[in-house]
């Protein structure tokens, strides 16, 4: 399996931004997209994940309401899209799967696979 993240950029406070992961490699829908991020000096945090099987999605407390998980318009991928970003979204995003469904928070040992990240800025 392999996983390919793109998207990010440079954005204004308050301003919108769409990151997708595109997947490949799995053999079924049973499986869940994860999106995880790191902020300079700070350790990756968990951000949102979304089980294709069932389209159930999950958001940290930090991005409910402005984040919005789902699956891409191209198959095997899913797209995070941000709104209303913050300084504080400033980090690399990292995007990961795992097979099965996830149902909330899941700790980065259980994501089997992990893209490259990519770097959004949010800077005015």
């Amino acid at each position: 399996v392999q996983l390919q993240a793109s998207g990010g950029g440079l954005v204004q406070p308050g301003g919108s931004l769409r990151l997708s992961c595109a997947a490949s490699g799995f053999t079924s829908d049973y499986y869940a997209i994860g999106w995880f991020r790191q902020a300079p000096g700070k350790e990756r945090e968990w951000v949102s994940c979304l089980s294709r099987a069932d389209g159930n999605s999950y958001y940290a407390d930090s991005v409910k309401g402005r984040f919005t998980i789902s699956r891409g318009s191209i198959k095997d991928t899913a797209d995070l899209q941000m709104k209303s970003l913050e300084f504080e979204d400033t980090a690399v995003y990292y995007c990961a799967a795992r097979h099965g469904v996830c149902s909330g928070y899941l700790a980065e040992v259980n994501w089997s696979y992990w893209g490259q990240g990519t770097l959004v800025t949010v800077s005015s």
